[in-house]
């Protein structure tokens, strides 16, 4: 409907400041055409709108002007009631604000609406936390937050995936929270863009230096393409077994629906047992998983997985035959 798109229109101008005709029509899914009708519209309504030429022109509204809007959709109500409050927000410091908020959303919607909110929150709750995993501890977590807020350059000691701890100086651009999971993406001193965990994080120094922050820098697009670089660069071991008939429909309740298709495109042997490829980041993955069937799942490939397996069993067998 044009007066949602409107209304649209006018509280991304009052969120954003200047924006360009393109950069509405892509943010509302309309055509450029539409905006500039839309644009004349509000200016004849009254709207203070007014356009800048040139580089870095659009149209924006009077720096005093804001509108007075509050009316809310039932659909916008749940979202925003939906956001709830999770771990990263209470890791941020934000959990009781966000409470309050909501608080206030609440006690400012029309009674009726009031009801349904309350119905909504009683029947859908958003839990972000995977199961059987543990919050890390990200003490520096706050520290980082203040040296993004002010573009201050940071010291850090860090404790590699592998073990190793190194010193670094970074420029914090943005924290990103995976699951539970914070990360800060940054600058490095080396003029190379890293992204850190921030629960590696041993040390952390605020030095009195800043950076300038690159004015088209995208926090969301960054990350988005840097998973992607990382999914792809992540080592994939292929792991033939075979399992025995039984497990054809009992592994997916023992490893996870996941598997469930990986067993229908596998192969059924002679002696009715059935040959399947599973993949893993590394050997050391796939050894409690695999040895959890005991002998229902064979190992066929790699040798070495087979033969780390065996060993193991091996001294499982010692070790319970031990007299005593």
């Amino acid at each position: 409907m044009r007066a949602d798109r409107l209304i649209s229109i006018l509280l991304l101008l009052q969120a954003r400041g200047r924006m360009t005709a393109s950069d509405l029509s892509s943010q509302l899914e309309g055509s450029e055409r539409t905006i500039y009708r839309d644009l004349e519209a509000l200016s004849m309504a009254g709207i203070p709108i007014y356009s800048e030429h040139g580089p870095g022109g659009g149209y924006r509204l009077l720096d005093s002007y804001r509108t007075t809007l509050t009316g809310l959709t039932e659909a916008e109500v749940r979202t925003l009631l939906l956001s709830g409050v999770y771990a990263p927000l209470a890791d941020l410091g934000l959990a009781e604000a966000l409470e309050v908020a909501l608080l206030k959303l609440s006690a400012a919607l029309p009674e009726a609406q009031q009801r349904r909110a309350e119905r909504m929150r009683q029947r859908i709750h958003l839990d972000a936390i995977p199961w059987f995993q543990t919050r890390e501890a990200v003490p520096h977590l706050q520290s980082l937050q203040e040296a993004i807020w002010q573009d201050q350059r940071v010291c850090i000691t860090y404790r590699r995936s592998d073990g190793e701890v190194n010193e670094y100086r970074i420029d914090p651009y943005g924290l990103v929270a995976k699951s539970n999971i914070w990360y800060v993406v940054a600058h490095r001193d080396d003029d190379e863009m890293r992204v850190f965990r921030v629960s590696r994080i041993l040390a952390l120094t605020l030095t009195r230096e800043h950076f300038e922050r690159p004015p088209d820098f995208d926090l969301a697009a960054y990350w988005e393409s840097w998973c992607k670089v990382f999914e792809s660069n992540l080592r994939r071991l292929p792991v033939t077994l075979r399992i025995a008939p039984h497990l054809v429909d009992e592994l997916p309740n023992i490893w996870g629906q996941w598997v469930r298709p990986i067993i229908e495109q596998g192969v059924d042997m002679p002696d009715g047992w059935r040959q399947i490829t599973v993949y893993y980041e590394a050997l050391e993955h796939a050894y409690g998983e695999i040895l959890s069937l005991g002998a229902q799942a064979e190992v066929i490939d790699p040798p070495e997985l087979r033969d780390r397996i065996i060993d193991i069993a091996t001294r499982v067998v010692q070790f319970y035959g031990q007299p005593g």
